[in-house]
């Protein structure tokens, strides 16, 4: 019995830590998030209290001149122009946040666009510095991009991109599209399929299968229950679908998708097949087990 303890309690660690690990980054959250309610509410004493008192405001651009420029700005001048404009005014939207944690320092990356007025000004990244003081972690340093090309206007992470990219892979194998199948994958991307021995790089997949690609239809899946879920920093993403096949009956797949500079790709994709508990027994008698 003490052997079933142990491994209950050894399997609650990682689910303790995780559990942990997202309360800080909540509470890391929580001053970055009141800069910006601060900011489109025009409430000057929300954002100041989202700093340290001596916190440092940087801009890093290019000059006229396209030299690199390291811009220093002030708490004080930003504090008391946001008090000055109308609620609503200033209205910068984050797409993703990469926050790391160690002690009493966190950083924060944070990808952004901004709307003055409700017209897009520019967009970029943020680099904060946190400190956890007494009363909770403060901002001690931003440091901040500005472009204004290629600026997002609504959130990328829509699920709704991932269900078409998977679909329209599960349609390129119906329809025996190899470019169109291969291409949606990562160079280094991994297929696991149901037997033990099918583990395949995507090009060893490509070649393995080669003559299925040749044929009408290379292999016919039709997904259904698609859940899928990101990255805190927007840049991965994974999911679960489950399958109905031909041949082998209701399968679940699984997996894990890279953001790369070709949009979403997979890098990872495990195909299983279901056995209900009841005839489990039987699967293992036919294997001879």
């Amino acid at each position: 019995m003490k052997y079933y303890a142990l491994f209950f309690l050894m399997a609650l660690v990682p689910f303790w830590l995780t559990a942990q690990n997202s309360q800080e980054w909540q509470a890391v959250q929580q001053p970055i998030q009141q800069l910006f309610d601060g900011m489109r509410a025009g409430d000057s004493s929300a954002v100041r209290n989202a700093f340290l008192p001596d916190a440092g405001l940087y801009t890093a651009v290019r000059g006229k001149d396209g030299q690199p420029v390291l811009s220093k700005g002030s708490l004080d001048r930003f504090v008391d122009y946001v008090g000055q404009v109308e609620a609503g005014a200033m209205d910068e939207q984050i797409w993703s946040y990469d926050i790391r944690v160690d002690g009493l320092l966190a950083t924060a990356w944070t990808t952004y666009t901004f709307f003055r007025n409700g017209t897009l000004s520019h967009c970029g990244t943020n680099a904060f510095e946190l400190f956890k003081t007494g009363a909770g972690w403060k901002i001690s340093h931003i440091t901040d991009t500005r472009n204004t090309d290629g600026c997002l206007t609504e959130a990328p992470n829509d699920p709704a991109l991932i269900d078409t990219l998977l679909n329209a892979w599960h349609k390129a194998a119906a329809t025996a599209d190899a470019e169109g199948f291969f291409s949606k994958m990562t160079p280094d991307g991994i297929y696991l399929g149901t037997d033990a021995a099918e583990r395949w790089l995507r090009d060893e997949l490509r070649a393995w299968s080669e003559k299925a690609f040749d044929r009408e239809v290379a292999w016919l899946f039709r997904p259904y229950d698609r859940e899928v879920y990101f990255s805190r920093d927007g840049q991965t993403a994974w999911f679960e679908e489950m399958l109905d096949t031909p041949h082998m009956g209701i399968c679940r797949g699984s997996g894990v998708l890279s953001k790369t500079a070709e949009g979403w790709q997979i890098r990872h994709y495990d195909l299983a097949l279901m056995v209900p508990n009841e005839k489990m027994e039987a699967v293992q008698q036919a294997l001879g087990k």
